[in-house]
């Protein structure tokens, strides 16, 4: 595949500041319909094909073998989350809820923290030391429990590891379209929060509140930190009703519509297209499957994409490491130019 020129990367930059605006007025106008139409329809495509890119990629490892580790932890989480949908784990008993979730907690952050070696480290002894390291030092991630389990599979993925994929583009591109598109992902959570507080232009559905309820636990948490509701109920009703609910689902509805916008907008440029026809029947069958799940009950699709949708959080580990240093390499050489000019 050759590289994508110059005009290529700048159209899809201002393709970008498109489609951010296009989700930030649709975000604004229905948050929650949006956000369930994005995951729903747009998210399972995504999921299919990530993992399709990543794994001919080798999952930006310097061993494919070392996705074992992330696929293992993808299905642990998967049956810890819906043990009582799984025949033969239902009746276990995995102990108190603060145990199961100290302990999903530390899994992932060995996922995560692992993930380092993975991208970086050819030796396997080298690599082997290093989990066992990030193994012992899992217990320090009770300090940053609600990070691990709740914002990194979601809001930190969905919006500030794609900002930082954006910026990194834009500094390796030198791209004036690309700089400002960052720029807009930067101010569009302040306009989404603060432009017109309080009011909901199109109100919730009752389909909308019901297929929610699987995600409400996010906006609760959120809410719990900045507003402190006196009870459960005003909690509830925070999320579908407040300002300062609508605000956040606002927010929450417009990060995950871009972030698979941004990745189908990238087919041309990074090629994740460009499978075999076998593995791209495989991909649009499941797709379908996912849709009809779906129409039929959000929650039954909700549960038969679980692992997918972890998982491709997981795989996708490696990449994030590598665009991180690429960020500051490329600030590196900036600085340099600057200098030397």
């Amino acid at each position: 595949m050759s590289l994508p020129s110059a005009f290529t990367v700048h159209k899809l930059d201002y393709m970008n500041i498109g489609l951010i605006l296009f989700s930030m007025v649709l975000a604004f106008i229905v948050p929650f319909e949006l956000f369930l139409f994005a995951y729903g329809v747009l998210g399972p495509l995504h999921y299919l094909t990530e993992i399709s890119w990543l794994h001919d990629k080798n999952y930006y490892s310097t061993d494919r073998r070392d996705v074992i580790l992330l696929v293992v932890v993808s299905l642990i989480l998967t049956i810890i989350n819906l043990k009582i949908y799984i025949p033969f784990v239902k009746d276990l008993d995995f102990g108190q809820p603060e145990a199961v979730q100290t302990f999903t907690n530390q899994i992932i952050f060995i996922a995560f923290a692992s993930s380092v070696f993975f991208a970086f480290i050819k030796n396997r002894m080298l690599k082997i030391a290093g989990v066992v390291l990030v193994i012992l030092l899992s217990a320090i991630a009770e300090h940053f429990i609600l990070f691990f389990t709740v914002f990194l599979p979601t809001l930190v993925h969905v919006f500030l590891f794609t900002w930082l994929f954006m910026l990194y583009g834009a500094l390796k591109n030198r791209s004036v379209p690309g700089y400002v598109s960052v720029f807009l992902m930067v101010l569009v959570p302040f306009v989404l929060f603060y432009l017109f507080p309080g009011k909901q232009v199109i109100p919730i559905s009752n389909y909308g509140r019901t297929s929610y309820q699987g995600f409400q636990q996010l906006n609760q948490i959120i809410l719990l930190k900045v507003a402190k509701p006196a009870t459960q109920e005003n909690l509830i009703d925070m999320v579908y009703h407040s300002s300062i609910g609508i605000a956040l689902m606002r927010f929450i509805a417009f990060a995950y519509t871009y972030h698979y916008l941004n990745w189908f907008s990238k087919t041309k440029v990074i090629g994740w297209h460009e499978i075999p026809r076998t593995r791209a029947i495989f991909i649009v069958v499941l797709w379908v499957i996912s849709l009809v799940l779906y129409g039929i009950d959000y929650s039954l699709g909700f549960k038969w994409l679980f692992l997918l949708s972890f998982m491709h959080v997981m795989l996708e580990f490696p990449l994030n490491y590598i665009s991180f240093v690429g960020i500051f390499r490329e600030l590196g050489r900036n600085k340099l130019k600057t200098s030397t000019t």
